[in-house]
């Protein structure tokens, strides 16, 4: 006596086809079924589309960590990101384009936040290569990553985004951080500006200290000499950077200009100019761009990353990896370019803002 397959799609009550149940209905080994779920050559064609018409008959889903574990190279079609805050649109765009890249190689992305935690960052580290996952793309919270030696898999590709290693040799794709601060701090000189504040995000952070870094530079260029009182870190989100402004503005000789050196810092810094009324009179540019900048008024000047293009880069040196090859890790440096919106234009006053 015969056992009937499962019922096809749609019957609530059936269970979950298995591959014997499709070899069964197509007549044929569940050797050739694997073979074919597979994609694997030598498979006559006529038994190709009859597990195929199977397949479909009976909506099989292949279970893919079981299979992952038959297959010869081991791999599970799926590649994980952790990038640091999925809601914040840099790391919403930065993840469209990976996932973008993912789907034209039909690999899965799974995706998690770090929100700056170096100890968030080690527990999905662990969590994402315990599932087997074929590669990690990291923008990383920790200051050192020399731990990704032990706790990810010797052969598997890691790539770092937005941040470089420490500790830890990887591909990295990266914007161009220095220039960046530079050319915006620059931008604001130009307009007169001698009074530039700098809102920055921790120190521990990479971009951040590079992104000083472009601020010390473009003063030290132009014969601006530079006040530590100008100066605050730390400014984690908008909360933050709106709260440090009051102390700046109250300086006997306040800053002119300002340069938000994140884009929450940026939105922040604006919250309070407008609510003091200060947002024609004191010039601003942002690291990042941020939805509806350019509605704004005046529109908010940007230093604009372009995560797109770091993110489709990041992947391809992930699947360059996956297939083969082997060369020495490099960091790949992606061009900033500043937006004009009005702004960073605002002239510096002609006299001491304060007696």
């Amino acid at each position: 006596m015969t056992t009937a397959p499962p019922r096809a799609r749609g019957y609530r009550g059936a269970r979950r086809p298995t591959l014997k149940d499709v070899a069964a209905l197509a007549g044929v080994s569940m050797k050739t079924v694997s073979r074919v779920v597979n994609g694997e050559p030598g498979v006559a064609p006529a038994k190709v589309e009859s597990v195929e018409r199977a397949v479909r008959q009976l909506d099989y889903r292949p279970n893919l960590t079981a299979s992952s574990l038959r297959r010869l190279d081991g791999r599970t079609a799926a590649v994980a990101a952790l990038l640091e805050d999925l809601a914040n649109p840099f790391s919403a765009e930065l993840h469209r384009a990976l996932e973008d890249v993912a789907h034209e190689h039909d690999v899965l992305l799974f995706a998690g936040s770090l929100d700056e935690s170096p100890e968030r960052e080690k527990r999905l580290v662990r969590a994402f290569t315990s599932r087997r996952a074929d590669a990690l793309i990291l923008a990383p919270a920790t200051s050192d990553q020399g731990y990704l030696t032990y706790e990810v898999p010797e052969g598997t590709p890691i790539v770092f985004v937005d941040r470089a290693p420490s500790g830890y040799e990887a591909d990295a794709v990266v914007a161009d951080n220095v220039d960046g601060a530079r050319r915006a701090v620059t931008h604001l000189i130009g307009h007169g500006h001698r009074r530039i504040a700098f809102l920055g995000d921790r120190t521990a952070i990479q971009t951040a200290r590079d992104r000083f870094a472009g601020y010390q530079q473009a003063l030290h260029a132009r014969g601006v000499p530079f006040d530590p009182d100008l100066v605050v870190h730390g400014l984690e989100d908008a909360g933050r950077a709106a709260a440090a402004l009051p102390r700046l503005m109250e300086l006997r000789d306040p800053p002119s200009a300002l340069f938000a050196a994140q884009n929450e810092i940026t939105v922040g810094a604006i919250r309070h100019l407008q609510a003091a009324e200060l947002q024609d009179r004191v010039a601003i540019v942002g690291f990042d761009d941020f939805p509806l900048a350019d509605l704004l008024r005046p529109g908010v000047t940007v230093v604009a990353q372009d995560p797109t293009a770091i993110g489709r880069a990041a992947a391809e040196r992930v699947f360059a990896r996956l297939a083969g090859d082997s060369t020495p890790a490099r960091t790949v440096v992606i061009p900033t370019r500043l937006v004009v919106r009005g702004s960073g234009e605002i002239p510096a006053p002609a006299g001491p803002r304060r007696p």
